[in-house]
């Protein structure tokens, strides 16, 4: 293959470029940046906003932001962004055309082949999401590859000679996972996944603004929770004050003007130590260590039987991740890459062997949900319905095809309803239904016996479900891919949908404005919403004025990490400027 292809860790809160040169997997940058945060927005005229100046602009217009959105994928569920609504898998697509941008920068020719991560624990619903976004944004989806499985290729590339059982603990923003991988000469083998889709550094941000929000709340008698600008900017806080908490034993919260009551403004002012913020967290990583232990059940070993554990996910910095899986599991873990780059590197390693660069890694990755139908029992001849039968276990080799066949109830029935699932409880409720079609003129294959069907389960490489019946009384053939089918877009769907997100690039110029042009808009904006507050009188009109005059210098100076550190201070003094435009 010719072509150019990238590798893409496409995080919660993080997104980054992988591509091999001469052997070596690097970043791609985005101007100064390695790595791009995962927010889209809209400025207020109009404008498409990817990236860094998209989370400048959150504290702001929050109902013009979105954050997280990968923990949406998968479902059906809409977010605003300017005049209309988008699909989880739209704004994703978005953030995937900007990784594209990058990539055409650097490498200077177009690309439009990708591989794309994502958690090991994604549904399959969430896989397709995923796939159908790099569509949307104008790339062939080469593979799909779960995120800790990345982390090992990247820690591999070098290692062909080891033979040892790792784990690799990712902890992410928004998502955690736990591999449990096998390096043998060459070939990298996942044994076993476990992990939790909606836990990561969002949820300890979450725990921390609640904690910040009751204090405040506490002391002044209104809930800044209830009010989308103030509680934009706990969050903001919160994720400050967590990542300094891992560095520092005590950090200092000053949020002025957070809210107003009775004409006043309203001040949080507050110190959080290490230790309250590892009290509220210490459940949430509690949880990932019974993850911990289920991969490893999954893989028939104990933490005694590992050589070393991996961490990957910025979310490991913290401390008492470190202190808890160390003490679990009596191995001090490895961080000898970017916790937040692993991922990115380890698909950039992938989309080269797939390129057919000279690589010494074979991967070998397994499915991380059981996979199977719904079949019925008997009990004092009474059908029960309900049961869940397994056909794909968790934990299968990828790809992996299976088949079993089954029995209707009576003689005389023509038609079975397949209905396939993915999870592991033996009750089907409780499971995940992906998909379901109606097999029917079944003819028996022995007279006066029920009619048998083979139903054949394969699970390809990006985890994309093909379902095959056979009746075999009559050989009749039904296929199907089933990835919650109710979910998934049509052609026509992801023409429509590729439609509008070009038409948003070209309103931006055929790109999101570049990272110079951002500064300037946002220098200017903050500007004019300061001067506004200094004719409104408010209070600390002697700071803003100093800052005002110091961030044009430094616009005259043309010193970028002076324009960023005053464009910080100033939107941590103008959050309220909304509220005061409206009073006026």
């Amino acid at each position: 293959m010719n072509d150019i292809i990238i590798g893409i860790d496409l995080g919660t809160t993080l997104s980054a470029v992988g591509f091999v040169r001469d052997g070596r997997c690097v970043i791609l940058p985005n101007g100064m940046e390695r790595i791009v945060p995962s927010v889209v927005g809209i400025n207020p005229a109009g404008g498409l906003l990817v990236g860094t100046p998209a989370l400048n602009q959150y504290v702001l217009y929050p109902e013009q932001t979105v954050r997280s959105i990968k923990r949406k994928m998968g479902s059906d569920e809409l977010v605003t962004l300017g005049e209309r609504s988008y699909t989880p898998t739209e704004v994703s697509a978005i953030i995937l055309r900007e990784m594209k941008r990058i990539a055409e920068a650097n490498l200077g020719q177009p690309v439009s082949h990708a591989v794309v991560t994502v958690p090991a624990y994604f549904s399959d619903a969430a896989r397709q999401a995923t796939k159908e976004a790099g569509e949307i944004a104008g790339f062939t989806i080469e593979r799909i590859i779960n995120e800790p499985t990345a982390a090992a290729l990247a820690y591999g590339l070098d290692r062909a000679d080891l033979q040892q059982r790792v784990a690799v603990y990712d902890l992410g923003g928004g998502t955690f996972d736990v591999s449990i991988i096998e390096l043998n000469n060459g070939i990298i083998e996942v044994l076993s996944s476990h992990g939790d889709t909606h836990l990561g550094g969002d949820d300890f941000d979450e725990r921390l603004m609640n904690w910040l929000a009751d204090h405040f709340l506490d002391e002044h008698g209104l809930d800044p929770r209830e009010d989308r600008r103030a509680r934009a900017r706990l969050i903001r806080a919160a994720e400050k004050v967590k990542i300094e908490l891992s560095t520092q034993p005590f950090v200092r919260v000053r949020e002025e003007f957070l809210l107003e009551k009775d004409g006043l403004p309203l001040h949080l002012d507050v110190e959080v130590s290490r230790a309250v913020f590892e009290e509220l967290i210490a459940d949430l990583i509690e949880n990932t260590l019974t993850s911990f232990d289920q991969a490893l059940a999954g893989a028939n070993m104990t933490s005694a039987d590992l050589d070393r554990v991996l961490f990957v996910g910025g979310s490991t910095r913290i401390p008492l991740v470190w202190e808890m899986v160390a003490r679990h599991t009596a191995l001090e873990p490895l961080v000898a890459i970017n916790p937040d780059e692993a991922v990115a590197l380890g698909a950039g390693v992938q989309a080269a062997i797939i390129a057919g660069e000279p690589l010494d890694a074979i991967l070998v990755d397994v499915t991380s949900h059981s996979l199977g139908i719904e079949v019925v029992d008997f009990h004092f001849d009474e059908v029960i319905p309900g049961r869940f039968e397994v056909i794909i276990p968790r934990n299968a080799t990828l790809p992996a095809t299976r088949s079993k066949v089954f029995s209707a109830v009576y003689p005389e029935q023509t038609g079975i309803a397949v209905k396939i699932y993915q999870g592991e409880a033996p009750v089907v409720a409780r499971n995940t239904l992906l998909g379901e079609f109606l097999f029917d003129e079944l003819k028996p294959e022995t007279p006066g016996q029920p009619p048998l069907i083979t139903v054949e389960l394969d699970l390809d490489l990006n985890g994309i479900l093909q379902v095959s019946a056979v009746d075999r009384g009559s050989k009749k053939v039904r296929s199907t891919t089933l990835q919650a089918a109710h979910l998934r877009l049509t052609p026509n769907q992801l023409e429509s949908a590729r439609e509008q997100i070009d038409s948003l690039w070209d309103d931006a110029n055929g790109n999101p404005l570049e990272q110079d042009e951002q500064v300037v808009i946002d220098e200017d904006a903050l500007l004019s919403r300061a001067e506004k507050l200094l004719q409104n009188k408010m209070q600390d009109a002697d700071t803003l004025v100093e800052m005002v005059e110091r961030l044009k210098a430094a616009r005259r100076g043309n010193d970028p990490e002076q324009i960023e550190l005053l464009q910080g201070e100033l939107l941590d003094l103008l959050y309220d400027l909304e509220d005061e435009e409206e009073t006026d």
